[in-house]
């Protein structure tokens, strides 16, 4: 057991694996909580993520559900496994960008982006000689993104889970992320990190770096701009669509995670808008940084913070009762601070059956999907 006798324990993606693992004889307390779930890197782990996002579009389509939303990936394969059906599809499209990523590397370490063949099969006849071969994500480079001020950005959005089954998802705060130098798709700057990545690791180092605002907008100042520029249901729609790519994202890991009462993890998720204003998944974090780059910054993941611990262990939970279960048991979900309920399996089940139930006694029910839009909490 665990020596701390406070109910939380600050774990690194490292040591909640040795707390879970079988054969260290460690164990949680019935009202000791941790902030990872034991398998997370189903979920954060780039190539992970991609197998399982689109096998659950798979199984989806053969069930004949829909798959509105989930299609959140660009076309995207992993190397060295899918090397050959990865040159396939290079040959078919010559002139595109690609960018490489490992699939177990943070803070924009390790990526590059290529545009001949001739790259990666330099790059790749060492890479992949030895036993000890690192997988690499090779996604198609979004070429047409949406840019403000000349600048590339992406949005880094909070998302709270306190349970895979049932699924119990809440939207926190965020913001959107700029490069320091204008966008350019010449073939020129495709080696210039600050025009193609917007990690702060990265940025920061460039000397037109402001360290007054850290190039970045609240969710708030985004917002506000689209329905200006783009208009109010443009600018809705993509914040639904942003919804429903966050939910189906957690839905694709939901049987393979292993749900343990004693979890919960804030996921910070990175999305990238095209001119379009289509969202499309870059990855998930499962240890998003705290580290504030200026006041508003260090204020808005104070207020998160707390607010994840407000909802996993309210005021009015006691840790000691023997009916505590962990976050599972705090439901159903409800607003807090500045979360919002995104997705509660068990309230959608029983919307739905008292939909059909008054279906059958009316002869006629309406939708019993009401999910709080992603609008509530971003105006």
């Amino acid at each position: 057991m665990l020596p701390s006798p406070h109910p939380f324990s600050r774990c690194t993606v490292a040591t909640v694996r040795q707390i879970f693992h079988p054969d260290t004889g460690q164990r949680l307390a019935d009202n000791q909580m941790v902030c990872h779930y034991p398998n997370h890197y189903e979920l954060t782990r780039k190539d992970l993520m991609v197998k399982n996002i689109k096998r659950y579009i798979r199984d989806q389509v053969k069930e004949g559900n829909s798959v509105e939303g989930a299609d959140c990936l660009p076309v995207t394969y992993l190397l060295p496994a899918d090397y050959s059906l990865f040159v396939e599809e290079f040959r078919r499209s010559p002139n595109c960008m690609w960018i490489m990523k490992p699939a177990n590397a943070a803070q924009g370490r390790g990526i590059f982006i290529i545009n001949k063949l001739a790259q990666i099969k330099k790059w790749s006849s060492g890479r992949f000689a030895g036993r000890d071969q690192e997988t690499y994500v090779v996604s198609r480079y979004i070429e047409n993104p949406l840019l403000i001020g000349g600048k590339k950005f992406d949005l880094r959005i909070y998302v709270l889970i306190t349970s895979f089954r049932p699924l119990r998802m809440y939207l926190g705060d965020g913001f959107a992320r700029f490069c320091n130098a204008n966008y350019s798709s010449d073939l020129a700057d495709i080696d210039n990190m600050y025009i193609h990545l917007t990690n702060v690791s990265v940025q920061k180092h460039n000397e037109d770096y402001n360290d007054q605002h850290g190039g970045k907008w609240n969710i708030q100042n985004l917002r506000l701009y689209l329905e200006s520029t783009r208009g109010l249901a443009a600018t809705e729609k993509m914040f639904s669509d942003i919804d429903d790519l966050l939910v189906h994202s957690a839905k694709s890991v939901q049987n393979v995670i292993i749900n343990d009462r004693h979890c919960f993890e804030c996921y910070g998720y990175d999305l990238l808008l095209d001119d379009d204003l289509k969202p499309w998944l870059v990855e998930i974090n499962a240890s998003p940084s705290m580290n504030a780059t200026s006041q508003g910054d260090r204020e808005m993941k104070t207020k998160l913070m707390k607010d994840v611990f407000d909802i996993v262990l309210p005021d009015s939970v006691n840790v000691n009762d023997p009916d505590f279960k962990g976050a599972t048991s705090t439901g159903p979900c409800r607003d807090t601070g500045d979360f919002v309920v995104l997705y509660d399996e068990a309230a959608e089940a029983e919307r739905a059956a008292r939909a059909e139930e008054m279906k059958q006694n009316a002869g006629r029910g309406r939708s019993a999907r009401e999910r709080p839009a992603s609008s509530k909490l971003w105006k």
